[in-house]
């Protein structure tokens, strides 16, 4: 018995420990896109944008810029119209991961229209010095943004299916570097601005918690209408 109730007293801390790290998180990234929004619209203050443009501008070379575009493609577009669903594909086989997929859907989905909807509303120019020519607006940055919520919701699943903890930590790392290059390159390249990239952070990650808070309200409302179903079948 004592022995049941120190395990549940360790899971219970645990998940006190997991709520509050989540809510320091989402203040967090409100912080950083406030503040990013008030140093771009109401103070226009480029020196983080200008610092940042001077050191990319500082180890440019053609191999670099190769290297930069090559990470860039990995929250392009292109690149974010097929890779969700066939990460979806590749879960519907897994009975314990179909739920995962739907959220992989509906997170890729959701970010895109919500980083179109912001940067209408922001109405940023890009930069006039971009190395590739692209086409709308400016902030947030949609690579950041899109690739935030996409790269940290797997990063998020992975945390919570590998056991592993050797492997857990090695995708956890992998996929953070790539979506943190993924950021540097929109800077690098000039077709954004550090607060662009910043705020489109900021921004990924307050929807993804947002939406699986959200989702997960779904899940347990879903899940508790089927066991009703069942219940009643039963009793008939």
């Amino acid at each position: 018995m004592k022995s049941l109730t120190k395990r549940l007293l360790k899971l219970l801390a645990l998940l006190s420990a997991e709520a509050a790290l989540v809510g320091l998180v989402f203040l967090a990234s409100l912080l950083v896109f406030g503040y990013m929004t008030r140093e771009v619209f109401i103070l226009q203050d480029t020196g983080l944008d200008g610092a940042l443009f001077q050191f990319a501008a500082s180890h440019r070379s053609e191999s670099m810029t190769r290297l930069m575009r090559f990470f860039s493609f990995f929250a392009s577009a292109d690149y974010l119209l097929v890779a969700p669903a066939l990460i979806v594909l590749v879960m519907a086989w897994f009975h314990h991961l179909r739920w995962y997929a739907l959220k992989v859907l509906v997170i890729a989905f959701t970010s895109t229209m919500l980083n179109q909807l912001l940067k209408r509303l922001f109405e940023r120019p890009r930069p006039i010095t971009a190395m590739l020519e692209q086409s709308g607006l400016s902030f947030p940055s949609g690579h950041a943004m899109i690739g935030g919520s996409f790269y940290g919701l797997l990063i998020y699943i992975v945390w919570r299916e590998v056991k592993s903890p050797f492997w857990r930590w090695l995708w956890v790392s992998l996929l953070s570097l790539l979506l943190l290059f993924i950021g540097y390159s929109r800077i690098y390249l000039n077709v954004h601005y550090a607060t662009d990239v910043l705020a489109g952070y900021a921004m990924g990650i307050i929807w993804l918690l947002v939406a699986i808070w959200l989702m997960k309200k779904l899940e347990r409302w879903y899940f508790g209408r089927l066991e009703r179903l069942e219940g009643r079948k039963l009793e008939s």
